[in-house]
C-alpha cells in the first residue's frame, strides 16, 4: 500500500519536536539556525524571517551534506536547526531528513505566520 503524504508527516513529527515562535526566538538569540524552506515564489511574497537561511525543500539535503561541495556554510551537525516553511509540513519532512544526516537538535517552528503572529523581525 502506497504511502501518504499525511502519513510521512506524521512520522516526520514523531521525531522532529515543534516549538513556538517564541522558544524559536530564544534558541536564535543562542546561535540556533532558522531555515526556510519555502520555495522562493513564497518568499517574495512574504519576506522571510531575519537571519533565516533560505534553502527549499527540495534542496536540504544537499546543502546540509557537510561533505558535499554543495554544503551551507551555516550547517554543522552539533548546531540546532529551527526549520519552518507556511505551514509545519515541509519543515517537518525536512527535519526528520536532517535528524538522518546526523543533525543532533532539530526542530519545527510550524509556519511562518506563526513567527509573525508572535511579533517575530521579518526582512524582505
Amino acid at each position: 500500500m502506497p504511502v501518504t503524504y499525511k502519513a510521512l508527516v506524521d512520522a516526520a513529527n514523531a521525531v522532529v519536536p515543534k516549538i513556538s515562535a517564541q522558544e524559536a526566538m530564544e534558541l536564535a538569540a543562542k546561535g540556533a539556525l532558522i531555515v526556510d524552506v519555502r520555495d522562493s515564489a513564497e518568499l517574495a511574497q512574504t519576506g522571510k524571517i531575519a537571519g533565516a537561511v533560505h534553502i527549499p525543500r527540495g534542496s536540504i539535503e544537499m546543502k546540509a551534506d557537510l561533505t558535499a561541495p554543495s554544503a551551507d556554510p551555516h550547517f554543522a551537525h552539533d548546531r540546532p536547526v529551527i526549520l519552518h516553511c507556511a505551514g509545519g509540513g515541509r519543515a517537518a519532512l525536512a527535519g526528520k531528513a536532517l535528524k538522518e544526516m546526523g543533525y543532533e537538535t532539530v526542530y519545527n517552528l510550524g509556519g511562518f505566520k506563526d513567527w509573525v503572529a508572535a511579533g517575530g523581525k521579518v526582512e524582505k
